[in-house]
């Protein structure tokens, strides 16, 4: 019955981190018709292939014993090719330096999941020593990953607008880590568990942020009103003509 239930929550995770994987789309799909990468980021995308890259191999045999996480290989198999679809499409439209920031950041990327892969293939040589180096270097990748959309929280305030921070990709990544929680605890892996729990708590400290800093922005804006408001009535004054009464002078 345990058996059949992880299963059924594996599904359920692997449906949900679709979704997350999938969520831009829409945000591309935009980019494509503007041929502009605006002032979206690409550091959610990267990291999201760094988290992927390290979480097939974690599921692989050569990780985990025989095929116990196969619902863990393939959705983050998929998430591969979706993550180097959407860096891709984003480093063809954006400009000089958006196209440098990105390689900066990709190359380490592709570089840290090699070498994870080679020290826990040819260092350690049985399953439970592999699996707490590659879930270790997992548990990081995680956390900058789901942490990674604090990154436009200065955009939302300059700009007075959550155009730039999508909606469905929060929404997701909550969706997402809950059941992968559960997941992990159903296991009884000590790296797929935690990383629900991590996911969660920093999901809450984002939405936190959000609402906090969002009627400061709007406190700024009244409170910047006053002064323009006040230096009009004041120009409306002096150019206002004078007319002098007979008599006068």
């Amino acid at each position: 019955m345990e058996e059949k239930l992880r299963l059924a929550v594996g599904i359920m995770g692997n449906a949900a981190s679709l979704l997350l994987y999938a969520a831009p789309i829409l945000t591309f799909s935009r980019v494509i018709k503007k041929r502009s990468t605006e002032e979206f980021s690409c550091v959610p995308y990267i990291l999201a292939l760094l988290n992927c890259f390290l979480y097939t191999w974690y599921g692989l045999p050569v990780v985990s014993y025989k095929w116990e996480n196969f619902p863990v290989v393939t959705i983050n198999g998929l998430g591969i090719l979706l993550e180097i679809s959407f860096i891709l499409i984003y480093f063809y439209f954006a400009p000089a330096n958006g196209k440098k920031k990105a390689a900066m950041l990709t190359i380490p990327v592709l570089l840290v999941s090699c070498l994870v892969a080679i020290i826990s293939a040819f260092v350690f040589h049985d399953h439970h020593h592999r699996k707490a180096v590659v879930g270790s270097v997992g548990l990081v990748a995680s956390v900058a990953m789901y942490g990674s959309p604090l990154v436009v929280v200065k955009q939302v305030i300059q700009t007075k607008s959550v155009e730039f921070m999508p909606f469905y990709l929060s929404f997701f990544s909550f969706l997402a880590s809950s059941l992968w929680m559960a997941y992990g605890l159903l296991s009884h892996d000590l790296f797929l568990a935690p990383l629900g729990i991590l996911q969660l708590v920093l999901y809450c400290m984002y939405r936190k942020r959000k609402s906090t800093e969002q009627p400061q922005k709007w406190d700024l804006e009244i409170n910047c009103e006053k002064p323009i408001q006040r230096l009009q009535v004041n120009q409306e004054n002096e150019e206002k003509p004078v007319h002098f009464l007979k008599g006068e002078g």
